[in-house]
């Protein structure tokens, strides 16, 4: 009887684990074959594609999300309550109620072409129902997309199909419904191609997209299952777009490395509450000096919050003065000095390496975080001359040299009393330190003699770090959580301070309402991401609470709209753009104050429950 019971739960434990693998495995399978059934109606040609695959699974898949969770803290929503009730309402929510209520699958928007810089541009859905029902809310749709005058309408007859034609000056929608599908397009052949793929008529696979060679290389790296997937090839859209900008550009005896860009897709999906997403960038290897060794790590203590290690890959502008015309400009200003100094890039080649890393750390102690670059040595004494050398040509700052157990120091005195920084560099003859000030340079100094490094021994970070493949040309973490609480200590004193002294501030949001920063902590986790090249491009793949590329985006956003928001609360507005024909721009006081933007688009908690994405 035992052995009987004991067969019976092996069953049913197998049963389990199958279901479970088909699950996921169908899933996969489904999302793939849902993106190459829209890839095979699109033409060979296309240069742009973007694919939701299932509206309401992705919102459903949000809505468990960690970042999700931090909306739907009480104490986040009591702080929202006033802001959020001086937005002005938009039709965002209903959109996104109709999308639900049609149940989109298959959701695209692809542009086919852009010959004489004239965007050709097809999109459409699958929905659940009848077309007349779908049309009482595409016809909503499609009145504000051609706000404005009223547009000319006409009806096309096409394969038994009923073409709606509707044109305002020089744009022009056409749209139909053809078997569960709603397609649009602003060219009306393309229109009419894309329904040939639909029903069938066309059927050279050959000619769609989804038989193009490097849509096909570029899927073979994309996730099985995905909320969403762009693909765009870069090289077509440089083709066409930037000839008559790089004719005006400097010559360069070698090509700008967009130019060796082929394609780029990237997926993002939901991961057990996390976001993942991959990105592929079709080129050539840009660095092939091996395989990422890390050994920066030893420099990083359990307060960082930030590492991050890849392969400096700098420009041949430093063999000049002149610089290139493909040389971002700050970078300029930091090879510039060197190559004012005479150093080429085959001297720092000869005296350094090229995986660089970076150490972000913030003890409880500290008032600010601190920073630590390095850089692997290849020839000290050539490392030393080449230093030197530009010490001496750097003017604006005096350097000390000094030697302290076998490292040699460069030192600068801080330039401001109130930022006390002194930036420091040591050089041994295993790696180049950079900091901030000479004592965090020393102990990082000690930290990396002796390999071990404590954050790699954290469960935190041997955690994240399985969460993606092994990192091969680049690596990057970030822990959210431990950098969140960091900012909460330092910046809400000065925040009450700043509504204290500023009275916009408090008509704008309630400071005393601030959520503590375990409701935000509670619901984050680190950021990491690895990145490889693999055989035809460049693979990234990231994982947390956000993404590392969404999280750089946002840094960025919040730094814009933090400016914008202190030149408004200063009361000089934006400044107005004039003519440059001898025109000059008015005093703060004579330019018209703009209305500030709005930077949370979110509901207010009394429609959260309907209206929430």
């Amino acid at each position: 009887m035992k052995r009987f019971i004991l067969l019976v739960m092996a069953a049913a434990i197998a049963a389990v684990i199958a279901a479970f693998a088909i699950y996921h495995f169908t899933r996969g399978h489904l999302a793939r074959s849902s993106s190459a059934a829209v890839a095979g109606l699109l033409p060979r040609e296309t240069i742009l594609l973007a694919h939701l695959p299932d509206f309401n699974q992705t919102r459903s898949q949000f809505h468990e999300s960690d970042v999700y969770q931090i909306w739907r803290e009480p104490a986040v929503q009591a702080f929202l309550q006033k802001p959020l009730s001086k937005k002005p309402s938009t039709g965002t929510r209903q959109t996104l109620r109709d999308f639900e209520s049609l149940e989109v699958k298959d959701a695209f928007v692809a542009v086919t072409s852009l010959q004489n810089s004239a965007w050709k541009i097809v999109g459409g859905f699958r929905f659940k129902g009848t077309a007349a029902e779908a049309e009482k809310i595409v016809s909503g749709w499609r009145a504000r997309f051609m706000r404005g005058a009223e547009p000319k309408r006409e009806t096309i007859e096409f394969q038994k199909h009923q073409i709606e034609v509707q044109t305002s000056g020089v744009l022009t929608v056409s749209s139909c419904y053809d078997d569960g599908w709603f397609v649009a397009a602003n060219d009306i052949e393309q229109l009419k191609g894309l329904l040939d793929r639909i029903d069938g008529r066309q059927k050279d696979h050959s000619a769609t997209l989804a038989a193009d060679e490097t849509f096909a290389a570029a899927q073979k790296h994309m996730q099985a299952s995905f909320a969403g997937l762009v693909f765009a090839r870069l090289d077509r859209f440089f083709q066409e777009l930037l000839p008559k900008v790089e004719e005006t550009s400097e010559p360069s005896s070698s090509p700008p490395i967009y130019r060796q860009i082929r394609s780029f897709c990237g997926t993002i999906a939901f991961d057990g509450g996390k976001i993942r997403d991959v990105l592929f960038v079709g080129m050539p290897q840009l660095v092939n000096v091996g395989e990422l060794s890390r050994t920066s790590l030893a420099g990083a203590t359990r307060d960082a919050f930030l590492y991050t290690a890849g392969f400096l890959n700098l420009p041949a502008a430093m063999q000049t003065n002149t610089g290139s015309p493909h040389l971002p400009a700050a970078l300029g200003q930091i090879t510039a000095p060197l190559a004012a100094a005479g150093i080429t890039m085959d001297d720092w080649n000869a005296a350094f390496g090229q995986e660089f890393g970076l150490i972000g750390e913030w003890p409880g102690t500290a008032h600010f975080p601190t920073l630590i670059a390095t850089l692997p040595t290849k020839d000290l004494a050539k490392a030393t001359q080449l230093l030197g050398t530009a010490a001496k040509a750097d003017s604006a700052r005096p350097w000390t040299q000094s030697d302290k157990d076998g490292v040699h120091y460069f030192s600068s005195e801080a330039g401001n009393p109130f930022l006390p920084l002194s930036p420091t560099l040591a050089l041994s003859n295993a790696m180049l330190v950079a900091g901030l000030d000479l004592g965090t340079v020393q102990s990082a100094v000690a930290r990396i003699g002796k390999r071990s490094s404590e954050l790699a021994a954290t469960e935190t970070f041997q955690t994240a770090e399985r969460a993606v493949p092994e990192s091969r040309q680049a690596f990057a973490y970030l822990d959210t959580a431990f950098l969140y609480s960091r900012l909460d200590a330092a910046i809400r004193p000065m925040l009450f301070m700043s509504a204290a002294f500023v009275p916009g501030i408090s008509e704008q949001v309630e400071m005393d309402k601030m959520p503590p920063a375990e409701a935000i902590t509670r619901h984050l986790s680190p950021v990491i991401m690895s990145q490889r090249y693999d055989g035809d491009g460049y693979v990234s793949e990231s994982v947390g609470p956000v993404t590392m590329y969404q999280t750089i985006a946002g840094l960025g956003a919040a730094i814009g709209a933090g400016a914008i928001a202190y030149q408004h609360q200063k009361g000089g507005g934006l400044p107005a753009f004039h003519s440059l024909r001898g025109a000059t721009a008015p005093s703060p006081t004579q330019a018209a104050s703009p209305s500030p933007p709005v930077a949370n688009p979110s509901p207010s908690p009394s429609a959260s429950a309907a209206a929430t994405p």
